[in-house]
């Protein structure tokens, strides 16, 4: 008898151990299937932050020569972005299109709109934005010896104030505007000699 009780009672106490694992499992369970914990990483943003010094450009072309009136001409433009608190300036740059590349605005002479080099350079605001654009402020590519066709890829690189520089590449596309004449002397440069003013391309 005492023996028959005894089995019943170790039978009871399996009986109790395993419904407590299975209530533990199930726990566990509920805790992992849950929403995540305030402690699990969060995306990563889609912006981010730019180093001290550092200009960026944005939405970059430059004008295929095919039907313009000098071919041997293109300009360049895009959006800069100056993400430092000074203000910097583009003083030079280089293109792979051709062995000469000025920095240009759009001035009156003699009752005219012409384009011709900039003095001192193209300044980007500090926290702010310049855009290059036809009719504007932009890159000019000169002495060019074959066209620039639309969808072909030209680098350029962009040197600043700073020392720094500004990397990118310029897809070709056709533009039929801003055919204004081109002076070739500015206070920067009154030594140039590019010719007889033509047809140019900012």
């Amino acid at each position: 008898m005492n023996s028959r009780s005894t089995t019943h009672r170790a039978a009871r106490w399996i009986l109790a151990a395993g419904a407590a694992s299975l209530l533990l499992v199930a726990g566990c369970a509920a805790t992992s299937s849950g929403s995540p914990s305030t402690s699990s990483p969060s995306m990563s943003s889609t912006s981010s932050s730019t180093a001290a010094g550092e200009v960026t450009i944005a939405d970059t072309w430059v004008r295929a020569t095919p039907g313009t009136d000098d071919p041997s001409m293109s300009a360049a433009f895009g959006v800069l972005t100056n993400h430092t608190d000074r203000q910097l300036t583009v003083v030079s740059a280089t293109n792979s299109a051709s062995d000469r590349t000025e920095l240009h605005e759009m001035a009156m002479v003699d009752g005219a709109m012409v384009m011709r080099p900039i003095s001192g350079g193209i300044t980007i605001p500090a926290g702010g934005r310049t855009t290059l654009e036809p009719g504007g402020l932009h890159v000019m590519l000169l002495n060019l010896t074959t066209p620039i066709e639309p969808g072909d890829e030209v680098d350029l690189t962009l040197t600043l104030d700073d020392g720094s520089t500004v990397p990118f590449t310029a897809v070709a596309k056709e533009f039929a505007g801003a055919n204004e004449s081109y002076s070739p002397t500015s206070p920067m440069d009154s030594q140039m000699d590019m010719g007889s003013a033509t047809s140019g391309h900012g």
